[in-house]
């Protein structure tokens, strides 16, 4: 089958499907459940009523429930038993978080992920507000705000590939095609740079590629933020004397707070998660490895499901109370 027609017919299929369950979730109530006829037509009515957001909410709890909540729990499962050469599992308790934290490479993973956790979130939160303040200051500001969001178009593997290209080494007599060896050996650098295999710079490279990414992500949401401050408590700290630091830093920031703490907490969450640079820029190697990249290994390399599912559980862990925190704000919010 053709992909275009293909996607016409799961198009039509879908909200079909959704049109029709709808419609006779709603006939059932009312015509055989619950019928608006007889004595009792108050009472039914109200049933009717009370049932129908749960018949409504039915499909997408039951898609949560497969593709969220189950794998969940049989993740959990996994991580508490052994699989066998015939296919079988064994029940181990906790031997394979035990195997997992003896592990040096686990530590290199979870320092790695510290470390994302303290500069990707903070310079790409940080350059996005710079961004936002700076472009809505200048008369192509659009053009420039389209240019800096332009990379959220790219998959990550993608940006991973260009960045590999920046990144990469020729050797000394031959023309580089790295931008980043190029510049160096023009400003009088020795020889080209293994910029992915040095010990702790490499991962801040890999960072970049993230940041270069989230900023627009982090400037889209902000440059809204800051629009949506009243005008009036701008000019009142013109009129009082502030600079233009004192009114971004002592009026602006505080009344966008709370957007701020948002994107900061949902960059978190994309930087914890992390996997697709990793593993197309350095596949963990030269002391890049990460929790994300570190599961894969054990999953699919090591055929190992016991400790790979053990650190899903760790990521899920880590991701946990910053999702809470987060809707627990947002809720806090709209009250």
């Amino acid at each position: 089958m053709h992909p275009a027609l293909q996607g016409v017919i799961t198009i039509i299929v879908g909200v079909g499907g959704c049109i029709g369950y709808f419609y006779f979730a709603n006939l059932f109530l009312d015509k055989v459940l619950f019928p608006a006829r007889g004595p009792n037509i108050g009472r039914n009515i109200n049933r009717a009523n009370m049932i129908r957001p749960w018949v409504f909410l039915f499909p997408a709890m039951f898609a949560l429930g497969l593709y969220l909540a189950y794998p969940v729990v049989e993740t959990i499962r996994l991580s508490l038993t052994e699989r066998l050469p015939g296919g079988e599992y064994r029940f181990v308790g906790l031997e394979n978080y035990q195997f997992m934290f003896a592990e040096a490479k686990f530590w290199e993973a979870m320092r790695n992920n510290l470390l994302w956790l303290i500069v990707v979130p903070a310079a790409s939160t940080g350059f996005g507000l710079l961004a936002a303040q700076l472009t809505d200051r200048l008369r192509w500001g659009n053009i420039a705000k389209s240019i800096i969001f332009m990379p959220m178009a790219i998959s990550l593997v993608g940006a991973a590939v260009i960045f590999k290209l920046v990144y990469e080494a020729r050797p000394e007599d031959v023309a580089q095609i790295g931008i980043l060896n190029h510049l160096y050996l023009l400003f009088g650098g020795s020889e080209p740079q293994q910029w992915l295999q040095i010990p702790f710079w490499n991962n801040i490279f890999l960072m970049i590629v993230l940041i270069w990414i989230q900023t627009g992500f982090a400037m889209v949401i902000l440059s809204a933020a800051l629009r949506g401050i009243p005008e009036e408590t701008v000019e009142a700290a013109i009129v009082d004397g502030a600079n233009p630091f004192q009114i971004f830093f002592k009026i602006k920031i505080p009344q966008i707070m709370g957007t701020i703490v948002v994107v900061w907490t949902t960059i978190t969450i994309a930087t914890l998660k992390v996997f697709d640079i990793v593993f197309a820029m350095t596949n963990g190697q030269w002391e890049t490895q990460v929790l994300a990249n570190y599961m894969y290994d054990k999953l699919f390399r090591a055929n190992d499901w016991g400790v790979g599912s053990a650190s899903a559980m760790i990521i899920m862990l880590m991701v946990l109370p910053i999702l809470v925190w987060n809707v627990y704000n947002a809720r806090k919010e709209m009250r």
